[in-house]
């Protein structure tokens, strides 16, 4: 069978993070969805997306295919239900599609033309922007089990205070010293060549992926997620970065969740809770509106490419786009557009040149391109959020 990936319908609910991604492609614990997919698969997994997305992300069809909706988090006993999948055949969790097997993966499924089988047991799902932290210690958990089982860790220095050391996972080339690692409150998983500067001060549960680092002294408070090549430092709560994004100064980033290519300048403060401890509203924008979170801690959702200057405060619940730039004093407004520039004074259009070169130069201290298919996807995604930068 022939695996797919697609988004359904809740893409644009998980929009800005998803502009420049397929819903597969967000982390959540230590994998994103589609590696967590191929690892209980077995097998490459392709993607059903935007059409603008497809060049990097493309679809693979064959004459017998299983289309899985992104939004769900794979276990054992979801795999085995869909891999018992007939042809023609479709899988639902309450009244939501979870999968289905056809020959026609270009076809937007028909209920009448597919028998129906229920899943009764509980999954977790990915349906709006806060689940990615909200839920991200029991991802994690998982991911930590899937990725260590019948594996040995690679030894962990003596010169590291550690509670509850089996809870600790190193993989090759990690290198953590001098740091205290309390692994009683979650598992600490350390990606290879990932770094533990000396004098940090880990609470789990925490992802560092690999080659990701946390600078000297830094308070991390789990469930945490760096994703691979990021950097973290000050105080971190709680949130997920998902590639090559730096947090690496002193400063606060509470209940958040950063794309890649985000950048935090020095002493940058996110709140996560509103001082009358009311519940944290979000901006949404597949309503063009607030939406309720159910949460009372709630910090800062980023878009990919986006930055802000040192000393910049984030007030609680604020949503920016992709390729922001954002400085000055003063808290800016709780939804920040995607292509803008300024901060509380106000903000212009942020021209697409001046973003493409920033980009540029972020991606190259990585060894990566900003190459042609990049800049297709960031076009688009500037056409697309021209009437947000309006109003």
């Amino acid at each position: 069978m022939n695996y797919i990936l697609a988004d359904g319908t809740f893409r644009e609910a998980l929009l800005p993070l998803t502009y420049t991604r397929p819903i597969s492609d967000i982390r959540i614990g230590i994998l994103t969805i589609k590696e967590k997919w191929e690892k209980h698969l077995g097998v490459t997994v392709s993607d059903k997306t935007e059409a603008y997305l497809s060049e990097k992300f493309p679809l693979v069809s064959g004459s017998d295919n299983v289309v899985i909706h992104s939004i769900f988090l794979p276990n054992p006993e979801l795999v085995s239900a869909i891999n018992a999948l007939s042809e023609n055949e479709m899988l639902l969790y309450g009244e939501t599609i979870v999968a289905y097997r056809t020959t026609h993966v270009e076809l937007e499924p028909s209920l009448d033309a597919f028998k129906k089988v229920s899943f009764e047991r509980e999954l977790m799902t990915v349906t709006n922007p806060w689940d990615i932290f909200s839920k991200n210690g029991e991802a994690l958990q998982a991911d930590f089990e899937l990725l260590t089982d019948g594996r040995k860790s690679q030894p962990l220095s003596e010169t590291n205070q550690v509670v509850n050391p089996e809870n600790i996972f190193l993989e090759e080339g990690a290198s953590v010293e001098f740091s205290i690692l309390n692994a009683a409150t979650g598992p600490i998983y350390i990606g290879k060549n990932a770094i533990i500067l000396e004098g940090c001060i880990v609470r789990g549960a925490l992802a560092l992926c690999d080659s990701a680092i946390l600078k000297m002294g830094a308070k991390i408070y789990g469930p945490t997620t760096a994703g691979p090549g990021c950097k973290l430092g000050g105080e971190v709560n709680n949130s997920v970065l998902f590639a090559n994004s730096n947090k690496g100064h002193e400063g606060f980033l509470g209940n958040s969740v950063l794309g890649e290519w985000c950048n935090l300048g020095a002493d940058t403060i996110t709140s996560n809770l509103i001082n009358n401890f009311a519940e944290v509203r979000l901006w949404s924008y597949q309503t063009e509106g607030f939406a309720r979170t159910g949460l009372q801690f709630c910090g800062l959702i980023m878009g990919d490419h986006s930055k802000c200057g040192i000393n910049t405060m984030f007030n609680t619940g604020t949503v920016v786009g992709v390729s922001a730039n954002i400085f000055g004093s003063g808290y800016p407004r709780n939804f920040i557009p995607s292509f803008t520039w300024g901060g509380a004074s106000g903000f212009t259009t942020y021209l697409p040149k001046k973003a493409y070169e920033a980009a540029t130069a972020m991606m190259q201290r990585r060894e990566i391109d900003f190459d042609e298919t990049e800049e297709a996807i960031l076009t688009e995604v500037f056409e697309q959020t021209k009437k947000w930068r309006k109003s």
